[in-house]
């Protein structure tokens, strides 16, 4: 898939992360329904690997469902052989050059300007901005775009509503959102106030667009 292309695309990265593995599936499948469609499920959640390959086999083949918190090269091998499309990394890791060498495209997780050239030098398609809001938030974002103008960033930690438009006002290309969005719903909590976030979130995203 072409990860850049979607992120520009959607604009908006869901992260899942749950300790219910049907709770988990039935909140992937409940945002794509909402037009939530780029998506990561995080490998900290319970049973992540087998909740992406039920979610790619609802989905399809075509869904842009990709893996998180892909810390090693096993990691990401785990991920392509459970059907990921992508990756995301919290950090400059191995996962990044083994993404690559199997074909996955790479959200890599970077905070330092010397992170960005490492995750760049190891294949990175785009730049997960982690942890964002304790990093200074949408400002340390226009601080890093000085340097690097043309690069990716997807802003990803503490990214609410707000948050999010400010940073794809500020030039991010997409943001990512876990529990802001989420909630408890991966964990079995309320799906109606799932897709009420989703449809809340979808607003911002599309507002930003034609501002």
């Amino acid at each position: 898939m072409d990860l850049l292309a979607a992120l520009r695309a959607q604009r908006l990265l869901a992260i899942v992360r749950g300790s219910d593995p049907d709770a988990a599936l039935t909140t992937v499948l409940a945002l794509a329904e909402e037009g939530v469609t780029l998506v990561e499920v995080s490998l900290s959640g319970r049973d992540a690997l087998d909740v992406i390959a039920r979610a790619r086999a609802a989905l399809g083949p075509d869904a842009t469902l990709g893996a998180g918190t892909v810390l090693s090269a096993d990691d990401a091998r785990a991920a392509h052989n459970a059907g990921a499309a992508f990756l995301v990394t919290p950090a400059v890791s191995d996962g990044i050059a083994t993404g690559r060498e199997l074909g996955l495209p790479v959200l890599a997780g970077v905070m330092t300007p010397t992170d960005i050239l490492q995750a760049l030098r190891l294949g990175a398609d785009a730049l997960k901005l982690f942890p964002a809001g304790s990093a200074g938030g949408p400002g340390y974002l226009r601080d890093l775009r000085g340097p690097f103008p043309d690069l990716p960033f997807v802003p990803v930690g503490g990214v609410d509503a707000q948050a999010a438009a400010a940073y794809l006002h500020g030039g991010a290309i997409a943001v990512g959102v876990g529990s802001p969005l989420i909630g408890d719903a991966a964990d079995g909590g309320s799906g109606t106030a799932l897709r009420r976030r989703a449809r809340t979130f979808l607003d911002v995203v599309r507002a930003e667009d034609h501002s």
